[in-house]
């Protein structure tokens, strides 16, 4: 995977943390979790993180049989480009509040994940955490659905997983503390942080547009041919060696 997309991948995830907080940070706080044993507590609290990340990780391995489609037909530049338009429309739909929320199918969607979250927050085993993270990451998210269509463009089955699986680690740092320490910022603050991820969606997007359009600029808008030229480079010595 391309250094860009890892960056964007785990920035993205980072900077949808506050998101979380608000989102997700009140069924991390339903947990239960006891802090009376230490290792118990952060093992249940690390299972529960890697449900989360295993949903993500799912959802960008479905979404990368579309993208590796478009790659196979040659549409890579395209798939790019059209990953960073919708990435600038919904992150302007996101100025006014999670645009997921506004979309009443979603709504029920929601309500119906909630019913079994609850069922689940009710065990302490760690089969238990482990599924209330996966039906968390489930839950109808506007910053999730930006991060999916962002690993769209990472091109193949494997790199839309890996894409989304280091978005859920960027947002771990978050989550965790969650648990660990209960709410860590208040919601004004946290309105404040959040009026600000919009405008990283924006120039995510735009990097999008650019490494579509190969302008060749380095490592942000390289062309095709360049690539190609670099990898058989690459592969010459290993040729060579091969013949002696």
């Amino acid at each position: 995977m391309e250094i860009a997309l890892i960056i964007a991948a785990i920035g993205l995830g980072f900077a949808s943390g506050f998101h979380c907080l608000g989102m997700c940070g009140p069924i991390a706080l339903s947990l239960g979790l006891s802090k009376k044993q230490q290792v118990n507590f952060h093992l249940q609290n690390l299972t529960y993180q890697f449900g989360r990340i295993f949903t993500y990780s799912f959802l960008g391995a479905l979404v990368g049989i579309v993208g590796e489609g478009f790659q196979l037909a040659g549409f890579q530049k395209y798939i790019s480009i059209l990953s960073g338009i919708l990435l600038i429309i919904m992150a302007l739909f996101s100025f006014g509040g999670d645009f997921a929320s506004k979309i009443p199918s979603i709504n029920n969607a929601l309500l119906k994940v909630k019913l079994n979250l609850g069922r689940l927050l009710q065990k302490s085993d760690y089969s238990s955490r482990f599924l209330t993270g996966v039906l968390n990451g489930f839950l109808p998210c506007g910053m999730v659905y930006m991060a999916l269509t962002a690993s769209l463009a990472a091109g193949g089955i494997w790199q839309s997983a890996t894409f989304m699986a280091l978005f859920g680690l960027g947002t771990f740092p978050f989550m965790f503390a969650a648990v660990l320490f209960g709410n860590l910022l208040n919601v004004t603050v946290r309105n404040k942080i959040l009026k600000i991820v919009p405008i990283f969606m924006l120039a995510l997007g735009g990097l999008f547009i650019l490494r579509g359009l190969e302008l060749g600029i380095p490592y942000v808008s390289p062309k095709k041919e360049a690539l190609k030229v670099e990898k058989q480079k690459n592969s010459e010595p290993n040729s060579d060696k091969n013949c002696h």
